[in-house]
């Protein structure tokens, strides 16, 4: 803007004979945007703090990065819970801290479309037989700065969907890191308990070889204790890799490395809520809430805006005007001054803009199809996920409520009858097996309820896997401005 004042003040022309272009320029001046303070993160934090009850930081110095540095390591000192872990990859994770990187592109891009089209200066000298002649022009795109307004309040919209692109991605993975943490603790439970499963089965298997050197147990019978040996040593080992891989998943999603990877997860999941959450608004909170379907309107409200810019200046494509100084010295006489004005602008023989219009209007339209489809897919997303909320909770507190404690009984009163060696220890231990398997589905069922729980926050808020990722259909906005340079 300094150099815009410079060049102005700089020029004879300009002080004697101000021309349109000059006092639209001064009158734009006034109005150029201005970066904000946090860089659009007021509105990421404000929804993250409403939405998941988290803090969020955009890491831009030193003291960012300290300080996020600091609450992380705190965080990291006590077992962490869910809710702790997500706030960790909040303040940690690189990718997200890309996101917000994006945002502040987008505020720049905002900023720059907000600023009145720079004017080229340009001096000239001729001289011959004597005579000099000194032109000087200020050329400026007069349409360039007539749809300025308007593509500034794109630009806006621009931002403001960006904003809401950061959101997503906040919310995205704050959904990665819920499903990665019940998956992981889940997997140290099954751990810990097929590795006493492994224990039982060895001492069984010692057991039935010992008898069936004695003859007192077949070849079959010693067969089916061998073989579960087996396949219990099988599965631990499955387990084992998959709890390992899915502690390393969860560390990539905090962004941990190093000495840091030793955070520690509780050994078992968290207990059910004492009844399940009724949300008969399930639809109606998913279509006023979700964050995708705020930034499928924003692009809408964006496009139709572009559409009417395209309509406007679907004629004329360029214009331009000059202010003229042009000084002259004869040999012999008095030199002279002209001042004057070019203007120069297409005429519209071959392209009357209907092509530009065309496109406008069916890139609105496809926007417009689209964001119904999406309406009309989160709701359904809604009420599915509901469901399986439900019936999950329903399935896992089966286990919890019957289930468990009819196994318990049974074992209870097994062990009572092979005190009284009334059954054998093959049959204590095949009521073993089967109260394990009841463990383990229920330990599954679990964390199934805690997937679905994540899963309906992230119907109704948004934030899911691949939302987000395809590309905001290109406005004709720029081109509608500028199209005929």
């Amino acid at each position: 803007m300094k150099i815009i004042r410079g060049l102005l003040s700089h020029q004879n022309l300009l002080r004697n004979n101000r021309s349109p272009l000059v006092l639209a320029i001064s009158l734009v001046l006034s109005g150029c945007a201005t970066f904000s303070p946090d860089q659009g993160m007021g509105v990421v934090a404000d929804i993250a703090d409403g939405t998941i009850k988290k803090d969020v930081i955009a890491i831009r110095s030193v003291d960012d990065a300290r300080q996020a540095d600091d609450n992380v390591k705190r965080l990291l000192h006590r077992t962490l819970t869910v809710d702790t872990a997500v706030q960790v990859a909040l303040l940690n994770n690189r990718g997200l801290q890309a996101s917000y990187n994006e945002l502040a592109l987008a505020e720049a891009d905002r900023i720059q479309e907000s600023l009145p089209p720079n004017p080229t200066f340009s001096v000239s000298r001729i001289s011959g037989n004597g005579a000099t002649e000194i032109e000087r022009q200020v050329v400026g795109d007069i349409l360039a700065l007539a749809t300025l307004p308007f593509r500034s309040e794109i630009a806006k919209q621009r931002f403001r969907q960006a904003q809401l692109r950061a959101v997503l991605e906040t919310l995205r993975l704050a959904a990665d890191v819920r499903r990665a943490y019940y998956r992981a603790v889940a997997a140290n439970e099954l751990v810990a308990l097929l590795s006493g499963a492994k224990a039982t089965a060895e001492s069984t298997a010692q057991l039935s070889k010992k008898l069936g050197e004695t003859g007192s147990l077949n070849k079959l019978d010693q067969a089916r204790e061998q073989v579960f040996y087996a396949e219990t040593t099988a599965d631990l080992a499955t387990l084992r890799q998959e709890a390992t891989s899915s502690r390393e998943a969860l560390a990539r999603l905090l962004g941990l490395w190093d000495g840091d990877l030793n955070f520690k997860l509780p050994s078992h999941l968290p207990t059910l809520p004492p009844r399940p959450r009724a949300l008969p608004r399930i639809e109606v909170d998913a279509v006023e809430h979700r964050i995708d379907l705020q930034v499928a309107r924003i692009e809408l409200d964006a496009l139709a805006k572009s559409l009417n810019l395209t309509e406007a200046n679907r004629f004329v494509t360029m214009l331009d005007i000059a202010g003229i100084d042009r000084k002259t010295r004869e040999p012999e006489g008095a030199p002279f001054r002209e001042r004057g004005f070019d203007i120069q602008f297409q005429i519209p023989i071959f392209d009357g803009g209907e092509a530009r219009v065309r496109q406008a209007a069916e890139t609105y339209n496809q926007a417009f199809n689209r964001l119904t489809e999406k309406a009309v897919n989160v709701r359904s997303e809604a009420r599915d996920a509901y469901r399986t909320y439900r019936s999950s909770y329903e399935i896992a507190s089966q286990y919890q409520r019957e289930v468990l404690p009819l196994r318990k009984i049974i074992t209870e009163e097994m062990q009572l009858r092979f005190s009284s060696m009334q059954v054998d220890v093959f049959a204590l231990l095949t009521e073993a097996r089967q109260r394990i398997a009841s463990l383990r589905a229920a330990i599954e069922a679990k964390r199934a309820f805690w997937f679905a729980q994540s899963d309906l926050q992230t119907a109704v808020n948004g934030g899911g896997s691949g939302e987000g990722q395809s590309k905001s259909p290109t406005t004709t906005a720029q081109a509608g401005g500028n199209g005929g340079h």
